[in-house]
């Protein structure tokens, strides 16, 4: 039983060691792939050239319109810059939701969805709960707020075949991620829940909505 024991804390070390490297490395090297593009491919979902013309046109932070930044954080996560990791607040809403048997919110953080797509398996489980909470609390304790912005907007899907700011700039608008309007911003951000249903170029009627109050709550957001 001492043994046993032994074995599985060196095992639980072993992992814990791991994945504080993986994390640390992250912060200041772009992950040349992601979990997510990864499964996708292996899926049959996108294409690897996509995948990694993407990943060629990475873009830095500051060479994201500022536009961009502020519509993805007034549509996803708009108490990113002060919570740190967890939004409680939304949460708590999203629980009322659930108990009254309204329809549901998202209660997922920048951070949280950070660590979803560059580490995580895509598959709704408790074991993959519990991993992403523990991911979000080393990207937030090692990770600066700008690291973790820069990694989201690289990283996330845009549609088939489109990962990251830039390749969505270029595909939809025709332009680079340095110079995305507000209204196209916005309209970026808007399809974020779901963007193989919905169009940023013929928006529907709930994307225009959409765009409509993103373009609202930008105006109260104020980037460092």
């Amino acid at each position: 039983m001492r043994t046993l024991l032994k074995y599985g804390l060196c095992l639980l070390l072993f992992v814990l060691l791991l994945t504080v490297a993986q994390v640390a490395v992250l912060r200041f090297v772009n992950p040349p792939c992601t979990v997510i593009i990864t499964w996708q491919w292996i899926q049959g979902e996108g294409s690897l050239r996509h995948y990694r013309w993407a990943h060629e046109h990475w873009r830095p932070l500051e060479e994201i319109a500022s536009p961009m930044i502020k519509a993805v954080l007034a549509a996803e996560d708009q108490r990113f810059l002060t919570h740190h990791g967890f939004d409680f607040v939304e949460m708590r809403k999203a629980l009322g939701d659930i108990l009254s048997e309204r329809r549901t919110r998202g209660a997922s953080t920048i951070s949280m969805q950070v660590a979803r797509t560059v580490f995580l398996w895509p598959e709704r489980s408790l074991t993959r709960k519990v991993a992403e909470a523990y991911y979000t609390v080393l990207i937030e304790m090692l990770w600066s707020k700008g690291r973790i912005l820069e990694m989201y907007l690289n990283t996330v899907d845009w549609g088939t075949g489109i990962i990251g700011v830039e390749a969505a700039a270029r595909r939809y608008f025709q332009t680079s991620a340095g110079r995305i309007t507000p209204s196209q911003g916005a309209l970026l951000a808007a399809i974020l829940p779901g963007p193989h249903r919905w169009s940023p170029t013929k928006p529907s009627r709930y994307v225009r909505e959409r765009k409509r109050r993103i373009m609202k709550d930008m105006e109260k957001i104020s980037l460092p």
